[in-house]
């Protein structure tokens, strides 16, 4: 979503139950709990960070301190109420096929599957998705839908229909701007026998959105700690805007061939009317050639595709830019938006994720989206997810996600705004999906640059400034925020096995970013938006953040297929074989850290580290390695 003022993106908003409130919902989920006939899902009740309320009294409505409202004599939501479902099913064989993506990554799998391979091997069978079609039309859904995958089920109901089907009452709550938001009030189950099938239930909350990972450049508000990072490291190169089709030479793409023969996908929301507009803008304005593109929805019917995003026009002028001005297709994966927000529902990134993979036409996919990692693990969304983007790394792609845009704080909100960013002492937390193993997680830096001839990098950090006005009400927040590269340990997903231990330390779980290119916003890409390269003003439409480091890769990554005939798999382990022992592979960041104040997050060092991974890529020096190594993502 475009920042109002600033360009803050409102970043989701967390329910703080009352205890009057959970004490009924409590009383609810136990009766289901002893109901028989039932099985529990993964997605369990949609209860996060509750908190006692201030008095037991009766009252016509309760404020939470992140200011939402609670109507207490209209708790549960209205039995017609309409709601979007998709049931996640169960791998088959998944012990094996975590085998085969093991092997495959060490190049022993045997060669990357169809979709139609993977399916036969480790999908649901026909019979299974067809046993959970026939639930939800007998629960009464309509448009029930199986996914080409059979991974999915989706179908469209009301709060009615989802009790039958999945023994959950649909609680109700306001915000105090006016949102209505719900979500579901206990463990989502299904019949026992559909227990062995149905992994996930998805769409019973409202609550947590995708956000978009970019910030915009004001000259005014390089103040604080952030002019402080430029005065300090200016010396080195001076930080500038780049045109897109720049970052080739910056990032050294000498004679490596463009990505003219690899399509490319971008996970998106919204109307991309513009976004393709401005695409054909960008290509025609550097003399570039036509960008084949398709926009292809992935919302059911009746489903609304309105809002317009800067966002898309930086993942997509970045793309061809990096990738050396031409690609053989662009394809975007579109979710519809939500009419309350302009912004998409989780289930529905999902949807966008699964019809990627379904379709096997875009070597590597773009994702320059994400929410707090445990949001995503206790709706269950995290499950749902990783199964995607498992079949992915089989069938030979990748996905490339943002780390965040938030420091060391993705989850640590503010209690006006729900913005995260929040510095909060020592307890850090990281982005989703990038904190996934089955993605490549791209952190950000501030890049220096001599000409169009690369100098050097730091740790994108640009300090704390006020939240501001964050929705279009004009409501202000002057909590401050930290705007620097997301980047730690998960706490939810398990370091892979390509991670070593002086990669993760003494933490066990998944250690993000991978790698890291530009985002700062003061040396971020110039774009062309609704035309132009400038605003009403006159000022450039200069933007950073990490969703413009992970489009640098993708452009990158797309280019290096192009010159392997597209036979390169998900490179993750081969970075973390090669790239400690070739450091001339890489720009390796070692000044900066992603935290605020005197606690200081993740500091750059030589080698990985926990704000900018490896660094950045020197494309052309990878480009003449993998052809000498035949086993490199291979």
């Amino acid at each position: 979503m475009n920042r109002v003022s600033g360009n803050v993106r409102q970043h989701f908003t967390k329910l703080l139950i009352a205890s009057a409130a959970l004490a009924a919902f409590g009383m609810q989920a136990g009766h289901a709990a002893t109901q028989q006939g039932w099985t529990t899902t993964r997605t369990k009740a949609f209860l996060p960070l509750v908190q006692p309320a201030a008095s037991t009294a009766a009252a016509a409505s309760l404020t939470s301190s992140a200011g939402l409202t609670q109507a207490a004599s209209s708790l549960d939501l209205a039995s017609g109420a309409a709601v979007h479902v998709t049931v996640g099913l169960k791998l088959r064989n998944e012990a094996r096929l975590d085998q085969f993506i093991a092997k495959l990554q060490h190049g022993s799998g045997g060669g990357f599957l169809t979709p139609a391979q993977f399916a036969e091997q480790y999908g649901p069978t026909q019979a299974q998705a067809d046993a959970v079609a026939a639930h939800l039309r007998a629960s009464g859904f309509t448009n029930v839908q199986i996914a080409p995958n059979r991974l999915f089920v989706t179908a469209d109901g009301t709060a009615g229909t989802v009790k039958q089907a999945f023994n959950t009452q649909l609680k109700q709550f306001t915000t105090a701007k006016g949102r209505r938001v719900f979500a579901n009030a206990q463990d989502a189950q299904v019949p026992s026998s559909l227990g062995g099938v149905v992994d996930t239930v998805l769409g019973l909350q409202d609550v947590v959105v995708a956000h978009t990972y970019h910030h915009r450049f004001q000259p005014s508000e390089q103040q604080g700690e952030a002019a402080a990072s430029l005065t300090r490291a200016v010396a080195a190169g001076t930080a500038t805007g780049h045109n897109p089709v720049q970052f080739s030479s910056i990032y050294d793409a000498g004679s490596t061939p463009s990505a003219a023969n690899t399509t490319v996908g971008i996970i998106t929301y919204g109307s991309q009317t513009q976004t393709v507009k401005d695409l054909n803008t960008f290509a025609s304005a550097n003399h570039l050639a036509a960008v084949s593109s398709q926009v292809i929805n992935t919302g059911g019917s009746g489903r609304t595709y309105n809002s317009g995003d800067l966002e898309w026009q930086l993942d997509s002028q970045s793309i061809v830019g990096a990738a050396g001005g031409a690609v053989q297709k662009v394809v975007f994966y579109n979710a519809p938006d939500d009419a309350q927000t302009d912004q998409a529902l989780l289930d529905d990134i999902s949807n966008a994720f699964n019809r990627a993979v379904s379709d096997n036409v875009a070597k590597v996919i773009n994702v320059s989206l994400g929410w707090c990692e445990s949001d995503a693990d206790g709706s269950s969304i995290r499950a749902a997810d990783n199964n995607i983007f498992k079949q992915a790394v089989a069938q030979g792609q990748t996905f490339s996600v943002s780390s965040g845009d938030e420091g060391a704080y993705e989850c640590s909100t503010s209690r006006v705004s729900g913005v995260g960013g929040v510095p909060n002492t020592t307890h850090y937390s990281v982005s989703a999906p990038a904190s996934s193993p089955y993605v490549i997680a791209v952190g950000g830096t501030t890049l220096y640059t001599s000409g169009s001839t690369w100098a050097n990098e730091t740790v994108w950090n640009e300090g704390l400034q006020a939240i501001g006005y964050y929705d279009n009400e004009g409501d202000y927040d002057s909590t401050k925020r930290l705007w620097a590269t997301g980047g730690g340990y998960s706490t939810v997903e398990a370091a892979p096995s390509w991670q070593s231990s002086s990669v993760t330390g003494t933490s066990s779980g998944r250690a993000l970013p991978d790698i890291a290119f530009d985002a700062a916003s003061s040396t971020g890409a110039i774009l062309y938006y609704n035309g132009s390269t400038t605003d009403g003003s006159g000022n450039p439409n200069q933007v950073g953040g990490t969703s413009l480091a992970s489009p640098i890769f993708v452009g990158i990554w797309a280019r290096l297929q192009s010159a392997n005939g597209n036979a390169l798999g998900f490179p993750a382990a081969s970075l973390y074989q090669y790239f400690p022992s070739n450091a001339s592979l890489l720009h390796d960041v070692t000044s900066g850290n992603n935290g605020s104040g005197s606690y200081k997050g993740f500091a750059a060092a030589t080698g990985w580290d926990g704000s900018t991974g490896f660094g950045s890529i020197d494309i052309s020096k990878l480009y003449s390695f993998i052809k000498s190594h035949s086993d490199f993502a291979r």
